[in-house]
């Protein structure tokens, strides 16, 4: 059914019949990414870390220009991945009006998983400078098991 015949020439309902004739394209618009979703893959894309193993620990290196330590968040998910989040505000001043707005603004995150002999109980954090450390610590390494020795009896 054209929605034009019933006399409803707005724009939405052109819109809507727009999608009504071309089935892919109603395809596309019910199955585009949420809002959030693409906001948080904004994020995440464009917050750059640097990682570093050393022989007693992993570090993780985020710029974060700007930010006060009550910025930044960081914890363990899932016993394994280490999430760095946070947001960097606009100062509000009232009697400025900007020419030019190139800083970035809004929420970051980082999600890094982390390998198995990372010790998620000895995780620390350090902001100097604009630039966020933080430090895990690697788990010992297992000691090899010893042999079993087996006695044997003679009969």
């Amino acid at each position: 059914m054209d929605v034009r015949s019933l006399g409803l020439e707005n724009p939405l309902f052109s819109s809507i019949q727009h999608l009504m004739d071309d089935p892919e394209e109603m395809e596309k618009a019910f199955n585009a990414p949420m809002r959030i979703f693409v906001r948080d893959a904004k994020a995440m894309a464009s917050t750059p870390a640097d990682i570093k193993e050393y022989p007693n620990s992993y570090s993780f290196i985020i710029d974060m220009p700007g930010l006060k330590s009550g910025d930044i968040k960081g914890h363990v998910e899932d016993d394994n991945v280490l999430v760095i989040s946070g947001e960097r505000k606009r100062e509000d001043e009232r009697d400025a009006k900007y020419i030019r707005m190139e800083r970035r603004v809004g929420k970051f995150m980082r999600k890094f998983p982390l390998p198995d002999n990372a010790d998620t109980n000895a995780i620390s954090a350090v902001c100097q400078d604009g630039v966020l450390t933080v430090t895990v610590q690697k788990l010992p390494p297992p000691e090899p098991k010893k042999p079993r020795v087996i006695e044997v009896n003679v009969a």
